[in-house]
């Protein structure tokens, strides 16, 4: 298996890590406040790495250009407008269909990194996406999708899945505007934590302005907001690692294999039974990322 699809696997195991841990958290603080933790105990992680990795390597900083604060900036934004979005979306009472549209990030990502960067996808890769799409849309459709195909909850949904796409590409940007050091993590190891600072820096004004003591909530829960940082550091550093080696398109493709993870743990650990749908859908989901492996 090529070393990208390797990373985003554990990648996409990391992400299932986190949101265990930001589950037992949110009663705590909320989804917003769960979500602001995400962003402020990665910070000192990523900051922490970069700093390890340039100690071994025995580097510098890389020269940081207009380009790479301007991509960084895009999709600093743009992550936080599409988690913004997908909690909008959870408060909807046909939240399925917006969900399956907001499962078209993939494709999204596709066409804005062909337009935005020039990244071109072949064969396989075309295949195993629209293969792995099906899948994602079959599960979507499994747990009621109904209401009609276009309406303002899909177009919402279709808003959050540009807004994830838009972020992810500007990942990439910003990590190949580094100079290249000889080192695979320190670009996106940098990019990481600038990004993960920006976010921190917007949220907590944003809650500040908001009122209702949502940031000393947090700061309460450091301990186990801790935990949910450092896997949420490892679990981005890995995505944005992949996104510096091949096209975000595949990279996200790849890591839907998230959604075996939750299949295994929803049979094996919590003894829930998917249903057959379901079940194919995932078997899509597999058999999509063994084209991108394989075209990759």
């Amino acid at each position: 298996m090529p070393l990208w699809a390797l990373i985003s696997v554990a990648a996409a195991f990391l992400q299932n890590a986190r949101t265990a841990l930001q589950k037992t958290l949110t009663p705590r603080v909320g989804i917003i406040g769960a979500t602001y933790a995400r962003f402020l105990f990665a910070a000192p992680w990523a900051v922490a790495l970069v700093a390890a990795l340039l100690w071994h390597s025995g580097t510098g900083l890389p020269a940081i250009g207009p380009a790479f604060i301007g991509w960084a900036m895009v999709g600093a934004v743009a992550q936080i407008a599409g988690m913004l979005l997908l909690l909008h979306l959870f408060s909807l009472r046909n939240y399925a269909v917006g969900n399956t549209f907001a499962r078209t990030e993939t494709v999204q990502s596709a066409l804005f990194g062909l337009v935005l960067l020039g990244d071109r996808l072949h064969g396989l890769a075309v295949a195993g996406i629209l293969v792995s799409l099906a899948g994602l849309m079959l599960l979507s459709a499994s747990r009621g999708f109904t209401g009609g195909a276009m309406n303002a909850t899909a177009a919402l949904g279709l808003a959050c899945g540009a807004a994830f796409a838009l972020a992810a590409i500007g990942y990439r940007a910003a990590s190949l505007a580094l100079p290249e050091t000889g080192e695979l993590l320190i670009r996106p190891a940098v990019t990481l934590a600038c990004v993960t600072i920006v976010q921190s820096v917007m949220l907590t004004f944003w809650l500040w302005w908001r009122g209702g003591g949502g940031v000393a909530a947090v700061l309460r829960e450091w301990r186990l907001e801790s935990m949910v940082g450092a896997a949420g550091m490892l679990a981005s550093l890995g995505w944005f690692t992949a996104f510096t080696l091949v096209p975000v398109a595949q990279v996200k493709a790849v890591g839907q294999v998230e959604l075996v993870f939750n299949w295994l743990t929803a049979r094996f650990a919590f003894g829930e039974r998917p249903s057959a749908r379901e079940t194919i859908a995932i078997a899509l989901v597999c058999a999509g990322i063994v084209l991108l492996v394989l075209g990759g």
